[in-house]
C-alpha cells in the first residue's frame, strides 16, 4: 500500500494564481493549505510573470508537495487575456515541474465533476463541497478554493492515470 501523498492544485490567473495543497491516503482527503499568489498590475508583464513564480516557488518549498495539478485554460472571447492568462499557466507548470514534480492537467468540467459531480457548476457549489469532502478546511476567495478542487481532482483520479501511464510505458 502506497503511503501519503501530498498534491499542490494551481489555479493559473494573472491577478491571482490560488494554490491548494491537500494530502491523500486511500480514498481519505486532509486539508493542508491554501492561498493567493498575486500580482502587482501596476508592474509590466514579465515582471508580474517573475512575481508569480517566486511566489509559488516559495510555496512549493515549504510545502513540499509529491505531485502538482493545474487548471487547463479555457478560451476567452478576448485573445489578448486568453493569451495572458497562458503565460500565466505556463508559470503556474513551469514552478512544480522544476522541483521535480509530476505535473497533471485538468478541464474545468472534469475538477467540478469531481468535486460536486457534474461538470456544471457555480463557485459556491465547490466551495460548500470542499467544507463537505475536509471538514477542516480553509480557504480565503475563489481562486485557493478551485486549486483545492483542482487538487481534489487529481486525488481522484492519479491512480486510473498512473494505470494508463504504465500501460503506456508496457
Amino acid at each position: 500500500m502506497q503511503g501519503t501523498i501530498r498534491i499542490i492544485g494551481i489555479d493559473p490567473g494573472l491577478r491571482r494564481t490560488g494554490w491548494g495543497i491537500i494530502e491523500t491516503l486511500g480514498n481519505s482527503l486532509r486539508f493542508v493549505a491554501s492561498g493567493t499568489v498575486t500580482s502587482d498590475g501596476d508592474m509590466n508583464l514579465a515582471s508580474r510573470l517573475c512575481q508569480l513564480h517566486d511566489g509559488l516557488a516559495d510555496i512549493v518549498h515549504a510545502h513540499r508537495p509529491d505531485e502538482a495539478a493545474v487548471e487547463q485554460t479555457f478560451v476567452n472571447k478576448d485573445a489578448t487575456a486568453t493569451l495572458k492568462l497562458g503565460q500565466a499557466r505556463g508559470i503556474a507548470m513551469l514552478v512544480p515541474a522544476r522541483a521535480g514534480l509530476p505535473v497533471a492537467e485538468y478541464a474545468p468540467n472534469a475538477v467540478k465533476k469531481a468535486v460536486i459531480g457534474v461538470g456544471h457548476g457555480d463557485k459556491q457549489q465547490i466551495q460548500m463541497m470542499l467544507k463537505v469532502l475536509m471538514p477542516k478546511v480553509e480557504f480565503k476567495g475563489a481562486d485557493a478554493a478551485d486549486a483545492l478542487a483542482i487538487a481534489i481532482c487529481h486525488a481522484h483520479n492519479r491512480s486510473s492515470l498512473a494505470g494508463r501511464l504504465a500501460k503506456l510505458a508496457g
